[in-house]
């Protein structure tokens, strides 16, 4: 088993997932961690994850030195880099020139941490505090064109140090590196797969929920699939799942979802609730306020379908760890991103306890284990929808006009990304409505009208994510369609953000 001490990093979860995807199980720690449990569970290595605060800030996270007295190896990243140097008597300061994005790393030493590896590669680099003085013990191993301390080992311990990410898909040879450390620097055995979450899985809801019921929050995406076929699994017809038009979905998203799952053999039960939702939202602008909205209003209509069966204890949700980490700080001090409705949007009072069974897993996993369980590939294969649903898509105010014009906005710009063979070699496609009106010709005649954002990415896993180089003809086609087809458009544009720095919805 591999450790992983928690300092607040976004991609803390993402190691953990790097670490099992190697085949080697992998456990999330707070700084606080009692040492002595740590040995006691047979770790092979620990990693100290980046983390959002300065070594010098008064309530920066520490851990306990005696960790590097344990004689296990050691890899830190970033914040955990960082952290060693100052430990061991180093100097660490505000860097003159911060690194963000990607820089070019050249390895210096040929050490095990870089076998395989070629001398030169492109890392992905997310700091402002930069080593400025190695202890003595600790000598330079790799550096970047801004950053003489890039690597770094101790002179006589396993102990290693990264300034970059290579959890990170940007990161080349990333994966290698970590299995570099996995197998060479702790000799580890892989002996951890989605099989076996799957198995564990089932065993842990059917002990956990015994003779109870559990209502299901079914939204009919990838997420909530995979958690209404697992929990099926485990308890049958235990699961009530309930699906909700909130009247923020895709076009034709409800009648889609009816017929999937009954094709599957799980009964759902339908609920219009849509002018319940657009009601509680008018006049609201705030993301963070509509992302709390939809939660509470999603809790108080599951309590009340909830009783129309009696007594039920358990409610399920599809939320997965890119939610929990960009809403809430779970296992240490990360940086709130964004509430998520079905994470910090839920109200402290709801009559249930929750089920997220994959709570602590990236899209990827989800979608290996609905393979797992058979799942068709039209469900396994489709585009994260965020559960707000379209209400983050149209900025500003939502109301049902809006609604309606980016349904058939988005409509063609996913009708045409599959018409072009690309729909599974991206990470999502989708229209954002823009709270802006523009000029525009149209039949000799001026409008003014709305803008539609193209927004379409590539990515692994959702916690990073590049903007897809999409042909000019594709991009020509859709927004040729979109200005012809959808009455209140005038003018299309494209978003070239990648995240970080920014987020793959716009809200």
């Amino acid at each position: 088993m591999i450790g992983i001490i928690d300092f607040g990093s976004q991609y803390t979860q993402l190691i953990a997932r790097r670490i099992r995807e190697l085949g080697v199980y992998s456990e999330i720690h707070p700084p606080w961690v009692d040492l002595d449990s740590v040995v006691a569970s047979g770790v092979k290595g620990l990693i100290l994850s980046g983390g959002p605060m300065s070594v010098y800030d008064e309530n920066s996270p520490r851990v306990d030195p005696e960790i590097f007295e344990l004689g296990i190896p050691i890899l830190g990243i970033c914040y955990g880099m960082q952290l060693l140097v100052h430990i061991f008597g180093g100097r660490v300061e505000k860097a003159d020139k911060r690194e963000y994005g990607m820089a070019y790393f050249e390895v210096l030493e040929n050490d095990e941490l870089f076998q395989g590896i070629p001398c030169n590669f492109v890392v992905w680099m997310s700091h402002s505090d930069s080593v400025v003085e190695l202890p003595e013990v600790f000598k330079v191993i790799g550096r970047t064109r801004d950053n003489p301390y890039g690597a770094i080992r101790h002179k006589s311990l396993p102990i290693y140090g990264l300034q970059f990410h290579p959890e990170v898909s940007h990161t080349d040879y990333g994966e290698r590196i970590l299995s570099n450390f996995v197998f060479r620097i702790t000799k580890s055995e892989k002996n951890w797969s989605m099989e076996k979450f799957v198995e564990d899985k089932i065993n842990e809801i059917r002990k956990k929920v015994g003779n109870e019921r559990v209502l299901l929050a079914l939204s009919g995406g990838v997420d909530s699939s995979v958690t209404a076929v697992l929990i099926h699994r485990a308890i049958g017809d235990s699961l009530i799942p309930i699906f909700v038009n909130n009247g923020l979905l895709r076009k034709n998203e409800a009648v889609m979802v009816l017929e999937t799952f009954e094709k599957l053999g799980i009964k759902v039960y339908f609920v219009d609730a849509s002018n319940r939702f657009l009601d509680a939202l008018k006049g609201v602008v705030d993301p963070e306020e509509k992302r709390r909205i939809i939660g509470h209003t999603f809790i108080r209509i599951f309590e009340e379908e909830a009783r129309k069966f009696g007594r039920i204890k358990y409610l399920a949700q599809g939320t997965l760890y890119p939610d929990v980490i960009e809403s809430i700080s779970v296992c240490g001090p990360s940086s709130r991103i964004k509430s998520h409705h079905n994470v910090g949007g839920l109200p402290e009072d709801m009559e249930f306890e929750l089920i997220e069974p994959l709570r602590f897993l990236f899209k990827d996993e989800v979608r290996k284990i609905g393979r797992i369980l058979g799942l068709p590939d039209f469900i396994i294969n489709r585009h994260p929808f965020p559960g707000p649903g379209l209400a983050v898509r149209v900025l500003g105010e939502v109301t049902k006009e809006k609604l309606n014009i980016l349904r058939e906005a988005d409509s063609i710009v996913v009708e045409e990304i599959k018409r072009a063979g690309l729909y599974e070699s991206v990470w999502q496609a989708f229209a954002v409505l823009l709270p802006v009106r523009t000029v525009g010709v149209m039949g000799d005649e001026r409008t003014y009208d709305y803008v539609i954002a193209v927004r379409i990415v590539e990515s692994v896993d959702g916690m990073t994510a590049d903007w897809v180089r999409l042909p000019y003809d594709i991009l020509a086609t859709i927004s040729n369609r979109i200005v012809n087809e959808v009455r209140g458009v005038n003018r299309v544009v494209y978003d070239i953000s990648s995240k970080p720095p920014s987020t793959i919805e716009w809200e």
